[in-house]
């Protein structure tokens, strides 16, 4: 008997989502983001279909294209979807306007006191769950083994940015189109933007002081920026301002980036020798700091499912949420797949698991995950929460514009203190007009 079997019998389905199944034309929308393991959730839905009776159709959308259709459906009421992907910023957000169903009534079989603490606490407001983690991720520094070996260089367990850059220099192999460092450089706030402001992070640098005056004047973030740029210039690939997740994942995949510095759920797909063809030559370590700067430039963060609250479909919707998100699930990815390629970050349960624990890239996701701080993501203090994004409304808004000012710089159309000058008055105009100052 396989373990779908075993898991998803109907009688144990239907306890798993406790209530009925649904009547075959029953069907919802789901809005999701085109990375592998939502693509990978995609390719299990009909079993779902066939065990409740509910039908799936998915848009499947490139990351900063989600974001904006998602936030205009929600704040217009315009109903287009049953289950949302959203994040850490978006969630508590919407749950305090109201906009979201809670997930207040989960199963006792769904167990919702065995999702990790930070993906709990950072997807609800005032104590109740609003969107549920189907993964759960930080970022950490990836890299091939086999050119540092070559380069003379043992990667620490905590580099520093003056470690990375001295890397880059000495994997940089032009002549084979090995770039020494691949990072994000796309503008939008959850691309580049979330990239650039745990980088500034990590060198001291705040979106905000405590009056909530803007601080892209102050030498931390030209620190940091001049940094990013003048490394990327001289050993990144050509054209790294238009490269977001999912084109430098391809880079890496293809053996073109000495390092790469980003999402923790990327390990499982550099690793998988069908996909990646440095699968067996790729070391994990945490992400970087400045030299005597206590932050890492690491972020936290959640895909997650939840209900908007105009949908017609909240019953059904849920229990397509507790099939998703359940460990049932992340175990029948595991027969089929392997353990390397489930889910991760989301589930203590499954990091007490030694079959998983065991994979090379575990520990270091848990380490960096647990190393986030969103109530302290700098070292100056900050009237703020959140490590890569700053938790108010306008927020988004104004690190998309604030990114597209970066990337510019990054391409050469402007300078590091033009795109800060920009930023700061950006900033500055953005945050008078919505009253913080």
């Amino acid at each position: 008997m396989s373990l779908w079997q075993r898991f998803f019998g109907t009688t144990t389905m239907l306890a798993l989502i406790g209530t009925p199944a649904f009547a075959q034309d029953t069907t919802i929308t789901i809005a999701t983001v085109n990375n592998g393991d939502m693509i990978r959730m995609q390719g299990y839905t009909d079993q779902f279909t066939a065990q409740t009776g509910i039908g799936v159709e998915w848009v499947t959308l490139e990351e900063n294209v989600l974001r904006q259709r998602v936030t205009t459906d929600i704040t217009t009421n315009g109903g287009q979807f049953d289950i949302m992907t959203i994040g850490m910023y978006e969630t508590p957000i919407w749950g305090a306007n109201g906009w979201l169903v809670p997930l207040d009534d989960l199963s006792a079989e769904y167990d919702v006191d065995d999702i990790l603490p930070a993906m709990r606490a950072g997807l609800s407001h005032d104590g109740t769950l609003y969107a549920a983690p189907f993964y759960g991720e930080s970022s950490m520094v990836m890299y091939r083994t086999d050119l540092m070996e070559a380069a003379g260089l043992e990667m620490p367990d905590a580099p520093t940015w003056q470690f990375i850059r001295q890397a880059a220099a000495a994997m940089d192999d032009p002549e084979n189109g090995v770039n020494g460092i691949c990072l994000r450089g796309k503008p939008g706030w959850g691309e580049g933007g979330a990239f650039i402001t745990v980088t500034g992070n990590s060198f001291g640098a705040r979106w905000f002081d405590e009056d909530w005056n803007a601080q892209f004047d102050q030498p931390e973030w030209a620190e940091a920026l001049n940094f990013y740029v003048n490394m990327m210039n001289d050993y990144g690939p050509d054209g790294y301002e238009t490269n977001g997740f999912n084109e430098n994942l391809s880079l890496f995949q293809q053996g073109l980036c000495g390092m790469w510095i980003d999402a923790t759920v990327a390990a499982s797909f550099v690793t998988n020798p069908d996909e990646s063809e440095v699968a067996d030559s790729v070391g994990f370590t945490l992400a970087p700091n400045s030299e005597g700067v206590g932050r890492r430039a690491n972020w936290l963060w959640a895909w997650a499912l939840a209900i908007p609250a105009g949908t017609q479909q909240a019953d059904a919707a849920q229990q397509f949420i507790e099939w998703a998100t359940s460990r049932t699930y992340i175990e029948m990815v595991a027969e089929n797949e392997g353990w390397a390629n489930v889910p991760p970050g989301a589930r203590t349960s499954l990091y007490e698991n030694p079959d998983y624990i065991s994979l090379p890239f575990a520990q270091k996701t848990l380490d960096s995950i647990n190393a986030a701080d969103p109530q302290n993501p700098t070292v100056a203090p900050v009237p703020y929460v959140g490590v890569q994004f700053v938790a108010i409304p306008e927020f988004a808004g104004i690190a998309t514009e604030v990114s597209q000012e970066f990337a510019a710089a990054y391409a050469g159309r402007q300078t590091v203190e033009e795109a800060l000058e920009r930023a700061q008055a950006i900033t500055s105009e953005a945050m008078e007009a919505a009253g913080y100052r």
